[in-house]
Parts: C-alpha cells; structure tokens; sequence
C-alpha cells in the first residue's frame, strides 16, 4: 500500500487513492490471504468512537477506506491526495476487474438480490441471510452455505456496523480471501433505491438527498450524526491548528 494512514475523531483511516484501493483489493484476492474491507462514513466513525467492538473491528480491516466526503475533507486537509472511495463505485471497479473470480452477494432482501444476479449475471450469486436476530445455529449455517459457494469475494450487505462486527467475528472462518462491507450498495445498483446525482455527491450532499427520499427512516439518523460529527470534527481542526500554538504562547 502505497497510501497513508491518518487518525480521524480518534479512529484510523486510510487515505487511498480510488485507483489504487482497487488494484490493492485486487492483489488481495489473488493472494489468497484472509482480510476484509471497511468502507466509513461519519456514522461508522461515530459507532467506532462510541462501541469498542466496532472501533476493534475498524482497525482490523485490511483497509479501512473513506466513503463519505466529510472524512475525505479532512484527510485533503491534512495533506493527503485522498479520493472518497464510495462503495457502489468500488464494487462496480472491482467487478470490472475481477471478471474470472466468484463473487457471493451475502445480504439484502429477495428483489434486490434478483436484480443485482440480472444485472451481473453468471459472475455473482447471491446469498440472502434471515431477517432479524440470528442464532448460533443459524450463524454457523450461513458460515457453511457461504464457505460451499467457493467464493472469491463476499460482498456482505448488512448495514453499519452490523456488517463491520460480522466481518471482524467471522473473518477466520470464512474461506473467501476477501470480504467488503458495502452497506447500501446493493440497493443502488439494483436500482431498489434512488442514488444521489454525482453532482451531490461530489459536494457532500448525498445525505440531503437520501433524507429527501426516506425523510421517515433517515431523519432520526442524520439529526444524531450530522451535529454532532460536525462538532466532534471541528473542536478537532481547532485543537490541531490552534492548540500547540495555544500550549506555547
């Protein structure tokens, strides 16, 4: 890896290029060795700040890659030459690239997974866990029927941070050489969900636009996150800018 790494609101991050998060996650699959992939936005940092188990989870991803804007904001504040690497983009780069390997779809719903096996045919198959709550017993059989797809990457579509911790507990169970965490990527490539214009996205407004679209389920989410990352982020700038300055006056 030829990025570095920088510590945000106490949680550390990697600074990738999006070219180059790809070809990595593409040596690792041919490599054979057993990581996983993260991919944070401010609520997974929030999580991570706020769950030890999720914050041991983070940092022990093979890559922990910025998906939202605020965190590519302040690692390009901090000199890095970071891209936002933005998990539907990711996946669809991936895919290009690794058209010879099995790819396992592991969450979501019944429609979203038929959508996506359409639009990719013979290069995915897909995997849909039970609703809820698991057992045991149930964890152990989707660890079995995961393991007999021989799969080369298991794109696991469970939402932050329940695919973060489930990628961290079972990550040296799993035969597939690489896991991705990718949350609502499968909704928007499968269309079951409208993605934000680029536009927005490039400026940071892709929560706007998702809050516009299901004010009813993201409302309560954005109204704990969005205040209080923006706070936690700034007393942060102002303690790096200001606080030394501060220590030696």
């Amino acid at each position: 890896m030829n990025w570095r790494k920088e510590i945000l609101l106490g949680i550390e991050v990697d600074m990738p290029r999006f070219d180059e998060a790809v070809a990595t996650a593409e040596s690792w699959i041919a490599d054979g060795g057993r990581r996983y992939v993260c991919h944070l936005d401010a609520r997974s940092i929030l999580a991570a700040r706020d769950d030890p188990a999720m914050a041991a989870a983070v940092a022990g991803a093979a890559l922990a890659a910025p998906d939202g804007m605020p965190l590519v904001w302040l690692g390009r504040a901090r000199g890095h030459p970071v891209d936002r690497v933005y998990g539907p983009d990711f996946m669809l780069a991936l895919l290009a690239r690794t058209g010879g390997r099995r790819h396992l779809l592991f969450g979501s719903d019944d429609a979203t997974l038929a959508r996506l096996a359409a639009r990719f045919g013979a290069q995915v198959t897909t995997l849909r866990p039970p609703h809820g709550a698991w057992s045991a017993e149930e964890e152990a059989g989707l660890i079995t029927a995961i393991n007999r797809t021989h799969a080369d990457v298991v794109w696991v579509g469970l939402g932050a941070p329940r695919q973060e911790l489930w990628m961290a507990r079972h990550r040296a169970a799993l035969a597939a050489p690489l896991l991705l965490g990718v949350g609502a990527a499968f909704d928007f490539l499968a269309g079951t969900k409208p993605q934000a214009p680029p536009a927005l996205r490039r400026i940071g407004l892709e929560w706007a636009f998702r809050l516009a679209t299901e004010p009813r389920r993201l409302a309560p989410r954005y109204l704990r996150t969005v205040p209080r990352f923006a706070a936690l982020a700034m007393a942060e700038e102002w303690r790096r800018r200001f606080g030394a300055r501060g220590q030696s006056a």
